[in-house]
């Protein structure tokens, strides 16, 4: 396994979450930044529980994706009742499913 460096200290403090919201000019208050630094702390722990994980001889995926994934032939299903659906959608034209416009 990797040697990697961790820092002294991974606790964040709701001082630390305060600056920061301080200097990104949000306004979070003393509770929310405590359950913020609460989670923070939690996620770095886990980050530190992984790290220890063996992934010596594993090789990196690019894409969850890259493992062989089987696809169907690409003909229509006829035990697809297309009517009984239809009659569910909130939206239906001459056969086609209606769907609000998203852009202009």
């Amino acid at each position: 396994m990797s040697e990697q460096t961790t820092p002294a200290n991974d606790n964040v403090s709701t001082d630390d979450i305060l600056e920061v919201a301080r200097l990104a000019r949000l306004g979070v208050d003393e509770s929310t930044a405590s359950s913020y630094a609460d989670d923070i702390g939690k996620i770095l722990g886990m980050m530190q529980t992984i790290s220890t994980v063996d992934t010596d001889g594993l090789t990196p995926l690019a894409n969850i994706h890259e493992v062989c994934q089987v696809l169907r032939a690409d003909i229509p299903n006829p035990d697809i009742d297309r009517e009984k659906n239809q009659a569910m959608a909130p939206a239906v034209e001459q056969g086609l499913y209606l769907v609000p416009q998203v852009m202009e």
